[in-house]
């Protein structure tokens, strides 16, 4: 067999005891890399760390590989534009995402004789998306339909994908305060002045003993 050593020198044709012993002496594994060689090769290695590093190359080749998927929509020749603008508000979406779009123009009764509406739909579609997209599959008729194929382009200038709208409306505008009463000054009732009274051995009293043997005389 053609023996290779660990770091790729060919050590010559050997033996399978004499490629047993180097490795061995080296404390690394024999394996066995091409069978069908004329000679058989095997190579000296490490084989758990040749194993683990092959497991992690697997998984970022894994990690890199992008799953494409293809979505489809499908169009009228007669469109209005209300629903194309909703249409064409999925096909960026998906193209944002990085999908693939397939575009659909079905045909029905005597619409099949004018092909020419349905190629004038896709050719504005592709124009539209032109700067973050491009045209895998050109259109094609295919019995009442008429298909084209889009693909996001790399390093284009593609949308955000829309979110839908979030449910419930408006919150309510908050109620007022309700403003502090103010009170009123009020004007204080002039008070009553109480009747003095008189001291003793004062000249008032004799003027109110007067006044009163007057009011009963007046009485009487």
């Amino acid at each position: 067999m053609l023996l290779i050593a660990e770091d790729g020198e060919q050590l010559g044709v050997k033996s399978l005891s004499e490629a047993q012993t180097i490795a061995r002496e080296r404390e690394l594994d024999l394996v066995e890399v091409a069978p069908n060689a004329s000679p058989p090769v095997c190579r000296i290695m490490d084989y758990k760390r040749h194993e683990y590093e092959e497991q992690q190359r697997r998984k970022e080749s894994r990690r890199k590989s992008t799953q494409v998927v293809i979505k489809e929509m499908k169009f009228r020749p007669k469109i209005d534009i209300h629903d194309y603008t909703t249409k064409m508000r999925h096909v960026e979406r998906f193209l944002a995402e990085g999908n693939k779009v397939k575009l659909t123009i079905m045909f029905r009764g005597r619409e099949v004789a004018h092909p020419e509406l349905g190629l004038r739909i896709l050719q504005r579609i592709a124009e539209e998306v032109s700067t973050f997209a491009i045209v895998e599959s050109a259109p094609r008729q295919d019995g009442r339909n008429m298909t084209m194929v889009l693909h996001p382009a790399k390093g284009g200038r593609r949308p955000k994908p829309t979110k839908p709208a979030e449910s419930g409306g408006a919150r309510p505008a908050a109620a007022p305060e309700a403003a502090a009463p103010t009170s009123e000054p009020t004007t204080p009732e002039p008070a009553t002045p109480e009747p003095a009274t008189p001291e003793p051995g004062s000249d008032a009293a004799p003027a109110a003993v007067a006044v009163a043997a007057a009011e009963d005389t007046g009485a009487t």
